[in-house]
């Protein structure tokens, strides 16, 4: 069985006991030749993505319990509305690291859902109530903006639902929006307990929008928004989908964006992936790593400086177009 690392601790433990951040490079065929089809794939527009961002952090902290979360959730389910889903919010009850139990929405959008052949796209949607990893501990306990963690996902996914919404791919595509996945429990709880983290795509896995839903494979974006943001291949993902991850990144160094995504080993990261490959959908996760911070996230990550100064449309783009081009390329 592969160890799960804690997402509270992120890649340090990985770095530090298995040097997974500098593994030798995975190879993959020179030889391989890209077929030159003819499909018309929309143009990523970052502009767009920004901007759904900056709409998600005005909206305010999106914490479960709070009215800036129920806002923000209504605004997420009439957006992909707006871009002609079909949307169904999956509203539940979840019990937090603490006992305490939050009101979850689990917001899905799904195109063209009469369609067999299904790309899962998925991030998570709500902000961490604390910036536990600040460097003043005075603002431990103090919300994060999440603006990279959290917001970024899903931007790039409303900007893809509304491409979709304009030209639909050959396959059905389903755009979901998971909570609570930041509750996890700060070190002041002394818990160690994996399963308090990524909630609300754990109450998905045990009960999913459609039953018996199925998709090819699924793609989460976490912290996809960071200038000069370094993806390396985290290994859950190579574990349970490495033709996808092979398929992503190949995809990626074609289009230009090769120096974003590095064909290098990450760390495993205990992230909604997680619990979507556990129901059976195989599933990666776009998320970075980086060799010169503690945590092996950005440095304002699980900081109060998780604002939209980080947010980079550059970046924006090269994920952004990279996953588009493998949804219309299926």
């Amino acid at each position: 069985m592969k160890k799960t690392i804690n997402r509270k601790i992120g890649y340090l433990v990985l770095i530090i006991g298995l040097a997974a951040c500098s593994a030798k490079s995975v190879k993959h065929s020179e030889d391989t030749t890209v077929e030159e089809a003819s499909i018309a794939v929309p143009s990523f527009d970052a502009d767009s993505a920004y901007a759904y961002i900056e709409r998600q952090v005005a909206q305010g902290y999106r914490i479960p319990n709070t009215p800036a979360h129920r806002a923000t959730a209504d605004y997420l389910a009439a957006e992909l509305a707006r871009h002609g889903a079909s949307v169904e919010v999956q509203a539940g009850t979840v019990t937090a690291y603490d006992g305490t139990e939050l009101s979850i929405r689990n917001i899905i959008g799904s195109f063209s859902p009469e369609k067999k052949n299904r790309i899962f796209l998925f991030a998570h949607w709500d902000s961490r109530p604390y910036a536990d990893n600040d460097a003043d501990k005075s603002k431990h306990r103090t919300p994060i903006a999440g603006a990279d963690d959290g917001a970024s996902g899903v931007g790039v996914l409303l900007e893809i639902a509304r491409q979709i919404g304009q030209k639909q791919p050959d396959a059905g595509v389903d755009i979901a929006f998971f909570d609570a996945e930041d509750y996890g429990a700060p070190y002041w709880s002394r818990s160690t307990d994996e399963e308090t983290w990524a909630l609300g795509s754990q109450y998905w896995a045990r009960q999913p929008h459609k039953p018996g839903y199925r998709a090819r494979f699924g793609i989460l974006l976490d912290m996809v928004g960071g200038a000069g943001a370094q993806f390396r291949q985290e290994q859950f993902s190579e574990y349970y989908a490495s033709g996808l991850v092979k398929q992503v990144w190949n995809t990626a160094k074609r289009l230009g964006y090769g120096h974003y995504f590095i064909e290098e080993a990450g760390g495993y990261v205990n992230d909604d992936h997680l619990y979507v490959n556990r129901y059976g959908i195989p599933s990666i996760d776009i998320i970075p790593c980086y060799h010169d911070t503690e945590s092996g996230f950005p440095a304002y990550w699980h900081t109060v400086d998780d604002t939209m100064k980080n947010i980079d449309r550059a970046t924006l783009k090269a994920v952004g177009q990279t996953v588009l081009t493998v949804v219309y390329e299926e």
